[in-house]
């Protein structure tokens, strides 16, 4: 299967238009055309309807298959370049917002450093693809339990850091001054949708264990990536939040209560590609392995 034929399929599945994806491609329609007629081909397969445009079943299929092969072509290139690479002067770091804690950001060297935010799903693809040299990336996992991650490419990962995770709920909150919470007890409250800010409802869910799709419904949906934020609206009474503690500290108005079951902590840990780091990228790497400083 043609990696070109494929990208271009996905590229017109993705925006339901042959001319708009020749021109995302710089193609002429007429070769985008040709690219998905030699694609049906060598499947044997219909991908795509025409009017409208639109994946078949068997495109819908195909879809399921084509990003994460391209992603893993594309990781192999950026993997294989790093051999002729010369030792860079510049490091770019991607990192989900909750993964920046303050430790972490202590430990970026002075100068030469780029620290971009990504949604946390799309860390482990910017590091194996050579978007970035490092990236951090959260979660939620059972203590001294690795995160979970999208089998993308061969890379090193290594904790960071671990932290308590809590309930942030207004101070006159009638479950405000409890020693801690289940999340078994909050299946039935409406929760913020703060899907790059704090941790999905849908791993909330995962979470709980519970029946699928049951509870955890959204009140008031926040599409920024400030933490903060989101402890403040749910301070406001616009819907409660999980957040790390450290990041629910000191919020004006807000209740900050333990999470004690399940028993789950809030992990960041650090994405390197395989092999030894050098430059500003092996600095980091010390700095955030050296026993943290007193007071910290």
């Amino acid at each position: 299967m043609d990696p070109h034929l494929l990208r271009t399929y996905l590229t017109v599945a993705r925006l339901a238009s042959f001319s708009e994806a020749a021109r995302t491609l710089g193609y002429t329609q007429s070769a985008v055309s040709q690219h998905i007629a030699a694609l049906e081909t060598d499947l044997g397969l219909p991908l795509l309807t025409r009017r409208p445009v639109g994946p078949t079943p068997a495109g819908e299929r195909l879809l399921e298959h084509a990003g994460s092969l391209l992603l893993r072509l594309d990781a192999a290139r950026a993997d294989l370049a790093r051999f002729a690479a010369l030792p860079r002067e510049t490091l770019t770091l991607v990192a989900a917002p909750l993964a920046l804690a303050p430790r972490t950001l202590a430990a970026l060297p002075a100068t030469g450093v780029t620290l971009r935010t990504l949604p946390r799903d799309e860390v482990p693809a910017a590091v194996a693809t050579g978007a970035a040299d490092l990236g951090l990336v959260d979660g939620i996992a059972a203590p001294s339990d690795p995160l979970r991650l999208p089998d993308v490419a061969p890379f090193t990962a290594r904790r960071v850091a671990e932290e308590p995770l809590a309930v942030v709920l207004p101070a006159g909150h009638p479950l405000a001054g409890r020693p801690g919470l289940r999340l078994a007890d909050l299946v039935d409250a409406r929760w913020l949708d703060a899907p790059e800010a704090a941790f999905p409802l849908d791993r909330l869910r995962a979470a709980h264990a519970g029946p699928a799709g049951h509870g955890f419904r959204p009140a008031l949906r926040y599409e920024g990536t400030d933490a903060r934020t989101v402890a403040a609206l749910a301070a406001a009474g616009h819907g409660l939040a999980l957040l790390p503690s450290s990041t629910a500290a000191g919020i004006p108005g807000a209740a900050v209560v333990p999470l004690t079951a399940p028993r789950l902590v809030h992990r960041t840990e650090l994405l390197r590609p395989n092999g030894e780091p050098s430059g500003l990228a092996a600095e980091l790497i010390a700095r955030l392995d050296a026993p943290p400083a007193p007071g910290r």
